[in-house]
């Protein structure tokens, strides 16, 4: 987009998001993240609701908790009045009806990683119980599904991008209808990728069948990379998968060259992301002056 085609100084609102998706893409270590240029539920890193309160999601890696993060999300549901504590469908927490001079005090208390619940990133790994529980698993589901979600957590994509792993043909986890589903079989691992569950259902196709699960993280990084670099600004993987066709795909990632390739670019943007929420804390003096920030650009 030629910035001369803008019809305001500060740009297009709709552009500017495309743009500076696309330079942090191709520049991850040199190109400074532009917040202003992001959707408002990025800059406030919370999903604003219809009443003007905030929704807030920590960080539940493939859907497991534990007691002392239950205490500390109930203490912080509590201290703040929050409106409403839901179960999501990507097995998290979702805190709603935060205020939005508490949403600094809400992270701050929470010492949780941001779920990225609002952004244009890689959401949540849906997982089964597994192998380790029960009786079907044939693979460690959740294992994997953490393994997945610490690997790519936070990280910028044209769309939203949601992932499951089953531990079994069952397909519990739902991956079947995810941007990247994987299934365990006896001795193999076998990953989707193009579903949709919204409003333009789609089934996912298959990608490959591996027996790692190294290669499960080499294979998704592959796609998700080539997805990143290739699909259009706020195209869903199923709308792209279905553009280019799931035989491309399919040539590109099992290319030995082109796959090690993609892996390399994805490192480099993982090894760029901060975590969002400790890195607005840790950027202003108080927390009275990150409000007024705030405040004042959204």
């Amino acid at each position: 987009m030629n910035v001369l085609e803008w019809k305001t100084e500060e740009g297009c609102s709709k552009c500017k998001p495309a743009l500076n998706y696309y330079l942090n893409m191709i520049y991850p270590k040199d190109h400074e993240d532009e917040r202003e240029s992001r959707f408002v539920n990025e800059r406030m890193h919370a999903n604003i609701q219809k009443d003007g309160t905030y929704s807030v999601v920590p960080r539940i890696y493939g859907g497991v908790t534990n007691a002392q993060d239950l205490r500390t999300i109930a203490d912080v549901a509590e201290k703040y009045d929050v409106g409403m504590i839901k179960l999501t469908g990507g097995q998290r927490i979702d805190l709603l009806g935060v205020k939005k001079e508490d949403l600094p005090d809400v992270w701050n208390d929470l010492g949780m990683p941001s779920g990225s619940a609002y952004a244009k990133s890689v959401r949540t790994v849906k997982t089964c119980v597994g192998s380790e529980f029960c009786r079907f698993g044939t693979q460690d589901s959740t294992g994997m599904g953490i393994q997945l979600e610490k690997k790519f957590e936070g990280l910028n994509t044209p769309h939203k991008v949601k992932m499951a792993v089953s531990a079994c043909p069952r397909n519990c986890a739902e991956g079947g209808i995810k941007d990247v589903g994987v299934v365990g079989l006896d001795g193999v691992w076998e990953i989707y990728v193009g579903g949709n569950g919204g409003t333009e259902l789609r089934q996912a196709e298959l990608l490959v069948k591996v027996k790692t699960e190294q290669e499960v993280l080499e294979y998704t990084a592959a796609f998700l990379q080539y997805y990143r670099e290739n699909a259009s600004y706020l195209e869903r993987t199923s709308h792209y998968v279905e553009r280019v066709g799931i035989e491309h795909v399919q040539e590109v990632v099992n290319d030995d060259q082109l796959r090690k390739a993609l892996n390399q670019r994805m490192d480099e943007a993982l090894d760029a992301y901060n975590e969002p929420w400790n890195e607005v804390l840790e950027s202003e003096t108080t927390l009275k002056d990150l409000y007024e920030k705030v405040m004042a650009k959204s």
